[in-house]
């Protein structure tokens, strides 16, 4: 009875947000971040913008393309909100949030190497490839987790850069086994 509460109360700790209170009785031990991002903001704000213009506008195409145009400026910087790193199982899900535009898996059995590391300054912000080579998932600042491929590299920004490096070792580890 008491080991059956003490599995319940940590799969209630694991629905309340920490994951990390699964280890043990073949659950595995799951890892969940979000980074925010300050510059949806700056976003939201040329939004705003464009709706005031379009309220300003007097003939209907300027009012369709200002509305247009932070419309789209909205959408994008809802999908920028944050950058969720977390386990699902056999893959890490990387995605841009919370509207789940941009979003990538990686397999574990997959990676052949991790690392913490720094970005170049211009690797900064977004999706793109690196002058250091390979692919960029960033939302804001430099640190990040260099994550070796069997087909290339992955950098994943994040303010929680330790914590990741660490639990994708042990998933390769596990992996190995």
């Amino acid at each position: 009875m008491d080991r059956d509460r003490s599995r319940f109360q940590r799969t209630c700790a694991a629905t309340a947000g920490n994951k990390n209170e699964l280890a043990g009785d073949n659950m595995v031990t799951g890892y969940s971040h979000k980074q925010p991002a300050p510059f949806c903001l700056v976003l939201y704000g040329a939004a705003l913008a464009s709706f005031i213009f379009a309220g300003l506008a007097r003939g209907t195409p300027g009012v369709y393309i200002a509305s247009g145009v932070g419309l789209l400026i909205a959408l994008l910087a809802s999908a920028f909100h944050h950058l969720a790193v977390d386990d699902r199982g056999e893959v890490l899900r990387i995605a841009f949030g919370p509207l789940h535009v941009f979003q990538r898996t990686v397999r574990y059995r997959e990676i052949t190497q991790v690392e913490v590391g720094r970005t170049l300054l211009s690797d900064s912000w977004g999706i793109h490839m690196s002058r250091q080579g390979g692919w960029v998932w960033n939302i804001w600042g430099r640190d990040c987790v260099v994550v070796y491929l069997q087909n290339g590299v992955l950098r994943i920004g994040t303010d929680d850069a330790a914590r990741l490096a660490a639990f994708l070792e042990q998933k390769q580890q596990a992996e190995r086994t």
